[in-house]
């Protein structure tokens, strides 16, 4: 068992994922990074370099984002371009299997929790096939499965207000484990403000400190850790500690 730290977003804000890595205070301490590496922030260059000072070790698990995978070949969606190197640089970690699509945990109190950027749809879990656990879903995203994995619904695309949520929400089987993502969040940070449906709200807290967000669907229960740094970073977030966690294969 360990500390891990799941980290939220990081957009090219280096000072904010630097000083949360510093500040755990388990110097053993597991980093799930859930992807999103790169743009907005004032510095995309020196946060891929953060990184891959630390991927060699086996304490830095990094998750893929949809800014990171625009780099992969992919139809680019955002206007300012990473140099030639950084964008090789993602590619290396994609081929040699750096950059994963998802990571499970187990936490000390036996919960199992998928991680993914964006969340794992009820769709993409058809998709797989319902996988009835955390650790086979995570298996079965890391094999990169097409076509879910670029869909729009896929672990890299979903919206938590729009899609994810709600098509847990709705009638049918209930989710199965739970699940950690970024990309997308509940709340507008910035103005304190919901941006989403009452049936979302009613079933929500909120750690406005750490910029985290709980809804609860069935048994199961999302935990969103996207901090939304913008350009600047955000005044205040911290990572998703947990305490005498496991991380499985």
């Amino acid at each position: 068992m360990a500390t891990i730290a799941i980290i939220g977003d990081v957009g090219g804000c280096l000072e904010q994922l630097a000083a949360a890595v510093d500040a755990l205070d388990d110097p053993a301490a597991v980093v799930v990074q859930v992807g999103d590496l790169v743009d907005r922030g004032p510095d995309s260059s020196g946060v891929l370099s953060y990184v891959a000072d630390r991927l060699a070790g086996r304490r830095w698990v990094q998750l893929i984002g949809n800014h990171d995978a625009q780099y992969l070949g992919l139809e680019p969606f955002w206007p300012e371009r990473l140099p030639d190197a950084d964008a090789a640089r993602l590619r290396d970690w994609w081929r040699r299997e750096r950059l994963q699509v998802a990571a499970a945990v187990r936490t000390g109190d036996g919960e199992e929790l998928l991680v993914t950027h964006a969340g794992l749809s009820r769709w993409a879990w058809g998709e797989l096939g319902e996988p009835v656990t955390a650790s086979t879903a995570a298996a079965l995203l890391n094999t990169r499965p097409e076509p879910v994995l670029w869909h729009a619904e896929g672990p890299l695309w979903t919206e938590a207000p729009t899609a994810l949520y709600p098509q847990w929400l709705e009638d049918g089987p209930p989710m199965p484990f739970s699940q950690v993502h970024g990309h997308s969040t509940i709340i507008d940070w910035d103005r304190r403000a919901w941006r989403c449906r009452e049936r979302i709200r009613d079933r929500s807290t909120v750690d406005w400190d750490a910029r985290h967000t709980v809804t609860r669907a069935g048994g199961a229960r999302f935990v969103a850790v996207d901090p939304r740094h913008g350009t600047t970073g955000a005044p205040q977030w911290s990572p998703l500690i947990l305490r005498d966690a496991t991380l499985l294969d």
